[in-house]
């Protein structure tokens, strides 16, 4: 399939045109109004207030472990022990339906074949696939995968963005359409959705960024047809690729990727995000574009991103990457906001709920070893090892109390690099991965938990006497 870019792009860029025209006219109308920029209080609550009220931000307990909001069969993110009320430190730990990561991934590995299709298949049903059910869910994805040319037609012209994340949001809820029952909220329908989006969204998610880099060379957008048998992975690169020039060991290092994120548990943002709207009994197209949303956020799904270009910076600034002493002073420089972006953070280092070891970064950490060495990228691997064993002491350093390990992000942004991957696809692949996850977790959520999700806000607010208008 080939498309013209500029016939498809011109609406919009005119449509754009007139809003940034509008939007200017509306400030310029009525100087007295600016009260509606300047008048909303924006000074960050009293820290007592929280505590007076035994409010728990974030969701968060004091001791920074997570609220428990629910029950769930679908994963278990293992960081940490809680004796006598304390956070104890342990090694984490990530279990699918009962599966440690590591087993998933390293025996697809062992057996050379892909393994995103049975990790699915886990979260969705619950148990491992024989090889008849695996090769049956296999063949519904192939079926699912292709987009109908009316499809194809309406989603540049709706969904074009600067953000790829913004595309796949609007780009879901446009699938809201061309579903005969979309509002229909059984187990049949939901099976049908979720691999729907299984299938569509890789595809999806490359076509956009093949239609953007398209949209600014002025050249046409060629989409290869789906071919039969592919995996996830491949179908990915295939899109990206303009074909199968691709090889099997990259499409199986991003196969473990997409098995790496696939699932992390019922609390991150993104899948209490799908949680929360599924409890309301919507769509599943809604509660899927709302996951997408959260995990557009920088303190979410964007850190990858912000990983090598930290990386990149540290290589320019440090004239000898095997000098201790020398990276570890610019990882100090960083934290105190004299390098970098400035906000004193070492990306890719620290998560909610691992304390000790990530086991996802482990496992990518062994893997892009190997095709670092395979691409003669072996002192940029090192480096990036050199950070991960220095930055705890760093960060402790300079104040840090809780334990540090490095988290995936650490490594998934050189791993995507190393198979020419763009930044501007890093967190789309994540969703991408992530909606074997979510789906699991909507359909826990409909048929399991059996309530809407509605938690209370403590008001903080001084009753005030009306006075009409003409005496304001």
């Amino acid at each position: 399939m080939a498309y013209d870019a500029k016939k498809i792009y011109y609406r919009f860029d005119d449509h754009l045109s007139r809003l940034v025209l509008d939007y200017e006219a509306s400030r310029q109308i009525s100087p007295e109004s600016e009260n509606l920029y300047h008048g909303l209080p924006t000074a960050p609550y009293d820290e007592g207030l929280f505590v007076e009220h035994n409010v728990k931000r974030g969701l968060r307990n004091a001791d920074g472990s997570g609220v428990v909001a629910g029950l769930t069969r679908i994963s278990d993110v293992h960081g940490y022990n809680k004796v006598d009320g304390k956070v104890v430190p342990d090694q984490g730990k990530l279990t699918l339906r009962g599966y440690s990561i590591e087993d998933l991934v390293n025996n697809a590995q062992a057996e050379n074949r892909y393994g995103y299709e049975e990790v699915a298949y886990l979260l969705i049903t619950g148990s491992l696939p024989n090889k008849e059910e695996l090769d049956g869910f296999c063949g519904r994805l192939g079926a699912f995968r292709h987009l109908s040319d009316e499809y194809v037609k309406e989603f540049p012209m709706t969904t074009v963005s600067s953000s790829i994340m913004n595309v796949l949001q609007r780009a879901v809820l446009l699938l809201y359409a061309f579903d005969a029952e979309p509002d229909a909220i059984t187990p049949e329908h939901e099976i049908d959705v979720a691999i729907s989006m299984l299938a569509r969204l890789p595809r999806i998610a490359a076509f956009a960024h093949m239609a953007s880099v398209a949209k600014r060379r002025g050249s046409e957008v060629h989409v290869p047809h789906p071919t039969p048998g592919l995996s996830t992975a491949e179908t990915i690169l295939q899109v990206l690729r303009g074909g199968m020039a691709f090889t099997r060991d990259e499409a199986m290092l991003l196969d473990v990727m997409l098995m790496l994120h696939a699932e992390h548990g019922g609390g991150n943002n993104s899948t209490f995000a799908c949680r929360v709207l599924s409890s309301s009994a919507t769509d599943p197209y809604s509660a899927y574009a709302a996951a997408i949303g959260s995990l557009k956020g920088p303190r979410h799904g964007g850190a990858n991103a912000k990983v090598v270009s930290m990386h990149e910076d540290i290589r320019a600034h440090v004239s000898n990457w095997e000098d201790e002493d020398e990276v570890a002073a610019y990882l100090g420089k960083i934290l105190d906001k004299q390098a970098f972006d400035g906000t004193g953070l070492i990306y890719g280092m620290g998560h909610a709920v691992y304390t000790l070891s990530d086991p996802r970064a482990e496992v990518c950490r062994h893997y892009a070893r190997t095709l670092a060495a395979k691409k003669d990228l072996g002192d940029e691997f090192a480096l990036i090892e050199r950070i991960e064993r220095l930055a705890p002491q760093v960060m402790r350093d300079h104040g840090m109390t809780k334990p540090i390990c490095a988290n995936i992000d650490l490594y998934t942004g050189f791993i995507y690099k190393m198979l020419g991957v763009p930044e501007t696809l890093f967190t789309p692949l994540f969703a991408v991965a992530r909606m074997a996850g979510w789906s699991a977790h909507r359909m826990e959520e409909l048929f399991c938990a059996h309530r809407i999700i509605r938690p209370a806000y403590r008001p903080v607010i001084e009753p005030l006497e009306y006075k009409p208008l003409a005496d304001r």
